[in-house]
């Protein structure tokens, strides 16, 4: 958590607005692989890429 705090107060210091949502598209793809991996949704997810 300490990371997540010191990560944050990086973007509000340097303004750096416009990464947050890079992050959280890049978290939500890591989490659809993680989730489906193993499973009949994957050869479907990996034409995405």
């Amino acid at each position: 958590m300490d990371f997540l705090k010191e990560f944050l107060c990086f973007l509000r210091t340097r303004k750096k607005y416009w990464l947050i949502p890079l992050i959280l598209i890049l978290l939500l793809f890591s989490l659809l692989i993680v989730l489906t991996q193993g499973s009949a949704l994957a050869p479907f997810i990996y034409s995405i890429f």
